[in-house]
């Protein structure tokens, strides 16, 4: 394992209806003390409820706030053309005084897609037009023109306008749950947001096999592996389930109902989920230290909906090498 990185913290918004509300949240989010405001890139309302648009929204935010980094989780490939998101997501990071964390990912959600009357093309397909959308935004970040041909995109003497402030480019992180994905995340990603695997159906699996300590383990060290000797520069990146209580087997036992994780080994499952944490404040400090020294995950994300009873844990260890 790599010297161990410095906690950072992060909220993905899921509650946002107005603008005053918006801004309420972001002030507070970094009066808390997190590293960054997030926000998903859906426009149908299941399964995460309503949402803005996450780059405007993610301008507003960074104009609200003083150090308060911005972010996407993440937004989806096929949304956006990537000179477009190029420029947009430049203008952001310079708007922004630096303030902008790109997430990107190669998109899931089928009925989005046919709701909006896009095709939900095959996963080989939308991995590889991803592929060549990092491609081009990391040339029109660069100072000289792009000229790229693959099988999506076709930029010619193209010179993006603006550069982002920083660079090569703003912190890539993609989000990943497939071999293929974590591979391309490791290979061009700063930052790799592991995730569930999405399934072919368009939704993202449920299976309780895709949440437990062994697979976490193996998508890790598949990241490992691709990245090869630039696996210590990356950051690793979950978003977590936060549970206070000093009922530890209880909450454990009603959250294996409420997901439909049944057995008899469900209750130790849950409690040795990566992505889950439950007890006191102090017992779920010493999981972070203990899971980010196992897999290498230093940054965690929660819902807005935990971040005020989250703040101490932050207060704890944002920053925190040991």
């Amino acid at each position: 394992m790599p010297t161990l990185r410095p906690f950072r913290f992060g909220v993905i918004c899921e509650q946002m209806q107005s603008a005053e509300e918006w801004i309420t949240k972001a002030r507070q989010v970094e009066d808390y003390g997190y590293a960054t405001l997030l926000i998903r890139d859906h426009f149908i309302r299941e399964p995460f409820g309503d949402q803005l648009a996450p780059l405007i929204a993610l301008m507003a935010a960074s104009n609200a706030t003083r150090t308060l980094h911005v972010g996407s989780l993440v937004l989806d490939n096929d949304y956006r053309h990537p000179v477009i998101l190029a420029k947009e997501a430049a203008t952001l990071d310079l708007l922004s005084d630096g303030r902008f964390e790109l997430g990107i990912g190669a998109g899931w959600l089928r009925a989005e897609y046919e709701q909006a009357g896009m095709i939900f093309e095959s996963a080989g397909v939308r991995v590889s037009r991803l592929e060549e959308t990092i491609h081009v935004l990391k040339g029109l970040f660069a100072d000289q023109p792009l000229t790229f041909t693959g099988n999506h995109y076709t930029i010619t003497n193209l010179n993006g306008f603006p550069k982002p402030v920083q660079q090569p480019h703003p912190p890539l992180l993609v989000g990943a749950g497939s071999k293929r994905m974590l591979a391309l995340a490791a290979r061009e990603a700063n930052i790799v947001g592991i995730l569930p695997k999405a399934l072919p159906d368009g939704t993202i699996s449920e299976e309780i096999t895709e949440r437990l300590p062994a697979t976490m383990a193996q998508k890790v060290e598949w990241v490992r592996q691709a990245a090869g000797e630039r696996f210590h520069e990356l950051e690793l990146n979950m978003v977590i389930a936060p549970i206070f209580t000093e009922q530890r087997r209880q909450q454990a036992e009603q959250l294996a109902r409420e997901r439909g994780w049944s057995g008899g080994a469900a209750v130790e499952d849950v409690l040795d989920m990566p992505s889950i944490f439950i007890g006191t404040r102090d017992q779920i400090v010493e999981d972070l230290l203990r899971r980010r020294e196992q897999y290498g995950f230093s940054y965690f994300v929660v819902s807005d909906a935990s971040m005020e009873v989250f703040a101490p844990v932050v207060s704890r260890l944002a920053g925190s090498e040991g």
